[in-house]
């Protein structure tokens, strides 16, 4: 039995997710004629509260998108130094839009609205105008923490007050929702844009779909052809995504418990010297400075254990849809034998 807790991307199709995609009705996306696609890009625009929502192959392409139609080149965008654009997907900002981050030196990827505020560049010539404000949920780096969601509303005055854009890559969105009891609506009437992705956390094998106002998202297509992503018949992909929307989400609860009961467990450790606070299905820890990580890794592949190391001692292990009982109770007495 192999307990791969690396990401929560390594989930396969479950048996009713692979039925509804191989029962899928397609056409041609390219000229806006897959049904299914049609169905979950309408669902989604509806669940948010926005006109426009589009299906996009991952996540980074959605919020690159997301980016360039926010901005023009030489401008500056607002975002956390543990922010995926900035750190996870490969300059994006600047090969695709010319852009440079602002990074807010936040707590657990999150910041506050005075920040945002007092990073806003000067209304002079030899600045970098900013543009945009991007706010990750839940945060990656942060150990899957959740935004206060009073601190965004905070934030989305500053960016009406300074004329800014608003995206929110809501990758693990679904997390948040969940745990802290907020609708898809909320978020719909604050961002301009927003990225939900349906492989983290909700099993499908690809996909990410973008969600925004009418006038922001008018090129969205556009860019994403420049990218490379317009697609044939993905409906197949699209049938996953409606089913995990009917299927997957309320079951977050039960990873959530899951990362708090592993959370527990390492406290316990000697070994272990810090485990950061658990709000949803990521856990993030840090070994004693005097444990090798690259033994501690190996003793877990002996055992058919795949966690990931984000460096200095630093470990992560997230918790999804495959990731069983079983496979839960093993992992616990493997750690408790530390």
């Amino acid at each position: 039995m192999i307990i791969d807790l690396r990401s929560d991307t390594v989930t396969k199709p479950t048996e009713g997710m692979l039925d509804a995609m191989m029962s899928a009705e397609v056409g041609d996306d390219v000229f806006k004629e897959d049904p299914t696609v049609n169905r979950l890009e309408e669902r989604l625009a509806k669940m948010f509260g926005k006109p426009k929502a589009l299906f996009f192959p991952s996540g980074s392409m959605a919020n690159q998108t997301a980016l360039k139609l926010h901005t023009n080149p030489s401008e500056q965008v607002i975002c956390d130094k543990y922010a995926h654009i900035y750190n996870y997907e490969a300059g994006g900002a600047s090969f695709n839009s010319g852009i440079s981050c602002h990074l807010i030196h936040g707590h657990r990827g999150m910041f506050t609205a005075s920040q945002v505020k007092e990073a806003i560049n000067p209304d002079a010539f030899y600045y970098s105008q900013t543009t945009l404000v991007e706010v990750e949920n839940t945060t990656n780096k942060g150990g899957g923490a959740c935004w206060d969601f009073d601190e965004l509303k905070k934030i989305k005055t500053v960016c009406d007050d300074h004329n800014l854009g608003y995206h929110l890559d809501g990758a693990r969105l679904w997390n948040a929702l969940v745990e802290k009891g907020e609708t898809t609506q909320q978020y719909g009437d604050l961002f301009d844009t927003i990225s939900v992705c349906l492989s983290k956390g909700l099993g499908c094998p690809i996909g990410s779909v973008l969600i925004g106002d009418e006038e922001v998202m008018k090129n969205a297509i556009r860019v994403r052809k420049i990218l490379g992503g317009n697609m044939r018949q993905i409906g197949y992909l699209a049938a996953a995504g409606l089913y995990a929307l009917d299927h997957h989400i309320d079951r977050l609860k039960e990873d959530h418990k899951k990362a708090r009961d592993i959370g527990a467990v390492l406290s316990e450790l000697s070994i272990i010297s810090k485990v950061e606070p658990i709000e949803t299905n990521i856990v993030i820890f840090e070994l004693e400075s005097h444990v090798d990580e690259s033994e501690f890794l190996q003793q877990l592949l002996n055992k058919d254990i795949r966690i990931i190391s984000m460096g200095s001692n630093k470990l992560r292990m997230v918790t999804h849809l495959d990731y069983t009982n079983a496979m839960h109770e093993r992992l616990l007495d493997v750690l408790n034998d530390f």
